[in-house]
């Protein structure tokens, strides 16, 4: 994986280049209206590379570049995505208990690098997001990890209730962390194939995607604020599994 200097690329001829070089591409943000047959030429390819695409007026696009970005805008990620299914696969091939990150509208990019530091620290096997809805992986992103998302796989899904159900179906029990829980972090069994589901930072955990879940657990505390920031419950999550591990 390798940091890219450029996070955007606009304009129909600079965008298609982008989509037609393979390089990964966050979203794309388009002008309402109609438009030229080469800029929808383009906005086919998107589609067809199921890249999420978003309808914008022109003000939010001149809030990104002021330059002749012809009512279209590409964000392009600082990673490489991952296919989840080989990730799974080669961890049981080596013989290891996969070890992942399910992270539900993460959207504060800051979180995101902290969480991709820790997880890579801890040896995760990779980090699972929805194709919407979470923090765009540009240079921020990257800085914010300190690196480590040159290093840890991070797969890119369009349906988290389908990869769940994937997750499940392969042995590796879903366990989220919400401050909605009954049970104790250090209470619950946290040996074998185990996938951590962190929530948003606004709303916790989708209802959905709890419903999903094999367990959830909540971290002890018995301070006041009754919640902890999302990178530091993943922190301690992940260290709890490491530490049942290591016992």
């Amino acid at each position: 994986m390798s940091h890219l200097k450029t996070d955007i690329a606009f304009g129909t001829r600079a965008v298609q280049e982008a989509l037609n070089s393979g390089r990964e591409i966050e979203r794309i943000l388009l002008q309402k209206g109609e438009h030229n047959d080469l800029f929808k030429e383009v906005v086919a390819e998107a589609r067809r590379q199921h890249i999420p695409i978003s309808t914008v007026p022109i003000e939010k696009l001149n809030r990104v570049t002021r330059k002749n970005h012809q009512g279209i805008i590409a964000f392009l990620s600082s990673v490489v995505y991952a296919s989840l299914d080989n990730i799974i696969d080669e961890c049981y091939q080596r013989g290891q208990e996969p070890l992942l990150i399910l992270m539900d509208r993460i959207t504060d990019v800051r979180n995101f690098g902290a969480i991709a530091r820790t997880a890579e620290c801890l040896g995760v096997h990779a980090i699972v997001i929805p194709d919407k809805g979470n923090a765009r992986l540009g240079g921020d992103a990257m800085k914010a990890s300190a690196g480590a998302l040159n290093h840890i796989p991070v797969c890119r899904e369009g349906n988290l209730k389908q990869s769940i159900s994937y997750l499940k179906s392969s042995g590796i029990r879903v366990v989220a962390c919400t401050e909605k829980a009954d049970d104790l972090l250090p209470q619950q069994d946290l040996l074998g194939p185990v996938a951590l589901l962190l929530g948003s930072e606004e709303d916790g955990i989708s209802e959905a995607y709890l419903k999903l879940a094999d367990a959830a657990v909540k971290i002890p505390m018995s301070g006041q604020i009754a919640s902890l920031n999302v990178s530091v419950a993943a922190a301690i999550g992940l260290y709890e599994v490491i530490r049942q591990r290591n016992s």
